[in-house]
């Protein structure tokens, strides 16, 4: 289970802590458990600060507490501090990137089966969409509604997400696409063959939330081999 643990503290010496963070991350290379680190500074008082620190688990975070050198930082630390800073250790119950929910929403409805529904609730109205088989960057989400229509018409498919990983207002997407070829792609006639593809995309989320932006790049090529394109050619 994800553990966090809560530090309060107050001090007026913000910088000099703040190089001392530096001087910890430099000294743990390679032996710290810590995954994740913030600090905030509150609004209403500019010498009270909070850092939270992320550790796969209770036992990691009681490992990384060992080192020599966080127990070194952590005197030095307290020196730094105009009172006694507190702690709170806390087990991770929910944790919910809510972008990353977002883009798993969006490839729903993109395979989602019948009419193609409303993409309002996960993409901007003038989302932009960077594929590199278009010439020009498609803008507008009426354009990429249209885009869709052309793989859903030519496909009944399903998109499985491998993995997703958020940093900012970016969601990078790796996944895996597979499909029965049952209409018109692109001048292929259906061919009724079941066909696979793996791609990435990386999105850019809003400041509503929203899909803001989209870069593709996915084995357009593997796909119209396995449709038969270059049989022809070959001959």
């Amino acid at each position: 289970m994800t553990f966090v643990q809560v530090i309060d503290c107050k001090t007026s010496r913000f910088q000099e802590l703040d190089r001392l963070m530096d001087a910890w991350v430099e000294q743990t290379k390679g032996k710290r458990t810590a995954t994740h680190s913030l600090i905030g500074k509150d609004r209403t008082d500019a010498s009270h600060f909070i850092e939270i620190v992320e550790f796969p688990s209770y036992e990691e975070a009681m490992r990384n507490s060992t080192l020599p050198e966080t127990d070194r930082i952590f005197r030095e630390m307290v020196a730094l501090c105009d009172e006694a800073p507190r702690f709170t250790d806390l087990d991770v119950v929910r944790d919910e990137q809510l972008s990353s929910t977002t883009v798993r929403r969006f490839f729903a409805l993109a395979s989602e089966a019948g009419e193609l529904p409303p993409l309002d609730e996960v993409m901007v109205e003038h989302h932009q969409h960077h594929d590199p088989a278009n010439v020009e960057d498609v803008v507008g989400m009426d354009h990429v509604r249209r885009e869709l229509r052309v793989w859903r018409d030519g496909f009944d498919f399903e998109f499985t997400v491998e993995d997703l990983i958020a940093e900012g207002d970016r969601v990078c997407a790796r996944w895996f696409w597979k499909g029965t070829h049952k209409g018109e792609f692109l001048g292929i006639p259906a061919t009724g063959k079941d066909v696979t593809m793996t791609g990435t995309t990386v999105f850019r989320c809003g400041v509503d939330g929203r899909l803001a932006e989209a870069w593709w790049e996915y084995d357009r090529l593997g796909l119209m081999e396995q449709l038969g394109a270059f049989e022809e050619m070959e001959r």
